[in-house]
């Protein structure tokens, strides 16, 4: 895996505070396991979204109607809630790339609008942009007036003219940092918060000049617990619809296709919708070896025709 010390230029000093956290990547890299796993050793969480033929929420399931597999062998299950009132900490991902020019002020008045209808009290959320360059534009914190603020700053700088606003951790190459701002955002900043995480990321997905792999980047949120939902918005020109539905299926999210700004904000309630709505599966995993290996999950419930969100599988620890 390349080292994220050669991925980032230092930042200004006026900023230098605020992003310090992201060179300490690269010390993360080098290591095999993510922190968050680290700290649950043997329980596994998984977070369940529930659906039914017509895409309503099922919100009224018992434990004894879900079944969970760990690379095909039934599991116990130790530990059953439905969460409404566990806390969310947020990363909102927002792609300023110059394919995003023409309906960035849309997305910003629907990213405002979704955290103050998503976030209730004890939840955390932060703002990055990501360009030429990963922009952290507020730090976690629960003030909505900081993180509107901080989402109205997000300016596009990838235009035929050249960079306009050069960010907080400026790249050594051109492009849209797509990969390289998951990889930061869930592998470093979400990596010490406890419980539910999210992130929300508005983008065509197109990737140029990254230095990680998506599958890299799915890994960092796969290691982290971090579920990936996508509101893909795209025109005819540009767009990685593959992609998208990659991140979100592998990490238990959404990928949401957006044609218009009425779509936009019928996206953002859905995701609303699921991270409010939602089932917690513990198990204490049959296999208890400490390999590091990616261990596939499934869970399903009594009724064949519901759809189920989560994650496809975690990272066992490793001595």
């Amino acid at each position: 895996m390349p080292s994220l010390m050669n991925l980032w230029k230092p930042a200004a000093a006026a900023t230098l505070g605020a992003i310090l956290v992201f060179p300490a990547l690269a010390q993360e890299a080098a290591q095999p396991q993510g922190p968050a796993l680290k700290r649950t050793v043997n329980l596994v969480n998984l977070f369940a979204t529930v659906r039914d033929k017509s895409k309503r929420i099922v919100g009224d399931l018992k434990q004894e109607d879900f079944k969970v597999y760990e690379d095909g062998q039934e599991q116990k299950i130790a530990f059953f809630s439905k969460e409404v009132t566990m806390p969310i900490t947020v990363g909102l991902l927002i792609d300023t790339s110059g394919s995003e020019q023409n309906r960035l002020g849309a997305e910003q008045e629907a990213a405002s609008r979704f955290l103050e209808h998503v976030m209730k009290k004890g939840d955390m959320a932060m703002v990055i942009s990501f360009d030429l360059d990963v922009d952290l534009l507020a730090d976690f914190t629960d003030d909505r007036g900081q993180l509107e603020r901080a989402i109205n700053k997000a300016r596009i700088s990838a235009v035929s003219g050249g960079v306009v606003t050069p960010g907080t951790i400026p790249s050594n190459t051109g492009g849209t940092h797509f990969y390289d701002a998951v990889y930061l955002a869930s592998g470093e900043k979400l990596a010490t918060e406890a419980g539910r995480k999210a992130l929300v990321i508005i983008t065509d997905a197109e990737d140029q000049g990254s230095k990680l792999r998506v599958e890299e980047a799915i890994e960092a949120a796969q290691r982290t617990d971090t579920v990936i939902h996508i509101l893909y918005v795209h025109d005819y020109r540009y767009g990685r619809g593959d992609i998208a539905r990659k991140m979100a299926d592998e990490t238990g999210g959404r990928m949401i296709d957006v044609s218009s700004e009425r779509k936009l904000n019928e996206a953002f309630d859905q995701i609303s919708e699921e991270l409010r709505s939602q089932y917690t599966l513990g198990y204490y995993p049959s296999n208890t070896s400490r390999d590091g290996q990616f261990r596939r999950v499934r869970v399903e419930t009594s009724n064949k025709d519901y759809r189920i969100l989560t994650r496809k599988g975690y990272y066992a620890p490793k001595n």
